[in-house]
């Protein structure tokens, strides 16, 4: 039998195109992943020190990658009919065990035509299988150099790039899943007459679509791949919010309405200043190997930070040409500006009633019974809250609650308890100045407290 009749059966009846119509979810999770592995491997997109990075061990970036890897195999074996990997995999042990060299010469030299999407689908299943054991295997040494890791990174490139069906930088935009579907957003950009603003509008919309479509495959309250895969996807959108600053740039020389060339400044000023809040303060300990659980935190604060921030940007730029539309007819569970900022508020003032509470307390007992509550309080607060501060105020608060959920109020009296006081002091003063500062925003003034709300909270703490 030839090469040719040998891959006949698993290629002849087009099984990519209705996995594909099937599994549009997974297809775009596997373009995702596939995109995030790559940028990985550049430094830069990493929350690491730069220096000193020849002598770094890398076995903790070559986990998250192998972790990467395992979810891609679990993707590519949904997508892949198992009694086409069956014959593959018998194909493969037939061809090293009774073909000549010619013969199996010309096998591969068929596979690798890559003339139709299924033999670039399996090429790239065989890549994945060889990279989970290659990876397995170097991280047995537990001692990974730079060299090994972006050795590593250049083979999953090349990879990657050279496969013509499944390459995901063959487009920065995929037709496929990069689409507006809401019909108001497309009316409002097919309205745009000058046709050199209607291309850089189109562009950033759909990058900022984009983004979210990411952030949707790094949710962890709705997947089930590991925190690994959501921490690779997150770091994807440093490299993806750069190139989006850069077209921000070229589109505020390039279009021609001054009031549109204001708003775009606007934007990339805002990514500048939620990015740097993301990747140097939220996730500068992500490769430091803590516990899950505190990397499950960065990950959920990172990805609320994120996505409201495309979201938010998104709406501005609706909102330049159809001002009367809202967050809520784009977007599902939306959040205003003014939502954010009344929630923030009332949150903030119920932290501060609990550290007010605490320095009212006479007796050590009655402290400490304040301050359990208060860190249950403070736990809500780091999971939901913790987005919709100041990138200015956010190490403040990051400090401190690093420092006061290590108190355990069990173990906390005489000198302890009298040191915690003082923290407690000091940040209350802190908290006073932010509740200021934020009782000053145009979008608060005139909008009543709801203190129902607040006492409220604080009864179900301390109960």
């Amino acid at each position: 039998m030839s090469a040719k009749e040998l891959l006949t059966k698993t290629f002849s009846d087009n099984w990519v195109a209705l996995s594909r119509e099937k599994n549009r979810e997974i297809f775009s999770e596997l373009d995702v992943l596939l995109r995030a592995l790559d940028r990985f491997f550049n430094i830069e997109n990493l929350p690491l020190p730069k220096e000193h990075v020849a002598a770094r061990n890398f076995f903790l970036e070559l986990s998250v990658v192998r972790d990467g890897i395992l979810r891609v195999l679990g993707l590519l074996e949904s997508i892949i009919p198992e009694s086409k990997r069956n014959i593959y995999w018998f194909q493969k042990f037939a061809v090293s065990k009774y073909l000549n060299d010619k013969k199996r010469d010309a096998f591969r030299e068929e596979l690798y035509k890559q003339d139709v999407p299924e033999k670039s689908l399996l090429l790239l299943y065989d890549s994945i299988i060889n990279l989970k054991g290659i990876i397995t295997d170097i991280l047995k040494t537990e001692q990974i150099p730079y060299l090994t890791f972006t050795n590593i990174g250049h083979i999953i490139e090349k990879d990657l790039r050279e496969n013509s069906f499944f390459n995901p930088f063959s487009r920065d935009i995929n037709p496929e899943f990069d689409v507006i579907e809401n019909r108001e957003i497309t009316k409002i950009v097919k309205s745009i007459r000058e046709r050199e603003t209607k291309k850089y509008v189109s562009l950033l919309l759909l990058s900022l679509f984009k983004f979210l479509r990411y952030l949707r495959h790094a949710d962890n309250s709705a997947k089930y791949g590991s925190l690994n895969s959501s921490l690779l996807i997150i770091l994807l959108l440093r490299s993806e919010i750069t190139l989006a600053r850069t077209h921000m740039a070229k589109m505020s020389d390039a279009v021609a309405d001054e009031r549109l060339r204001g708003l775009i400044p606007s934007l990339a000023y805002q990514f500048s200043v939620e990015s740097k809040r993301v990747f140097e303060q939220e996730l500068k300990d992500a490769l430091s190997g803590k516990p899950s659980q505190h990397l499950k935190g960065f990950l959920e604060n990172s990805h609320g930070i994120l996505k409201n921030l495309s979201e938010q940007s998104i709406l501005q730029i609706v909102q330049f040409y159809k001002p009367a539309i809202n967050g809520g007819e784009i977007f599902h569970s939306f959040m205003t500006r003014v939502e954010q900022s009344l929630r923030l508020r009332e949150d903030l003032l119920i932290l501060q009633k609990f550290l007010t509470l605490m320095e009212s307390r006479k007796s050590d007992e009655g402290r400490l019974k304040v301050f359990a509550a208060m860190r249950n309080y403070m736990l809500y607060f780091q999971s939901f809250t913790f987005k919709l501060l100041r990138y200015d105020d956010y190490d403040e608060f990051s400090s401190f609650f690093e420092r006061a959920l290590t108190f355990a109020p069990e173990t906390t009296q005489g000198a302890r308890l009298a040191r915690l006081m003082d923290k407690l002091k000091q940040f209350r003063i802190f908290v006073d100045t932010c509740i200021r500062q934020l009782s000053n925003r145009a979008e608060l003034q005139d909008r009543p407290i709801d203190t129902d709300r607040i006492e409220v909270c604080i009864k179900q703490y301390l109960q």
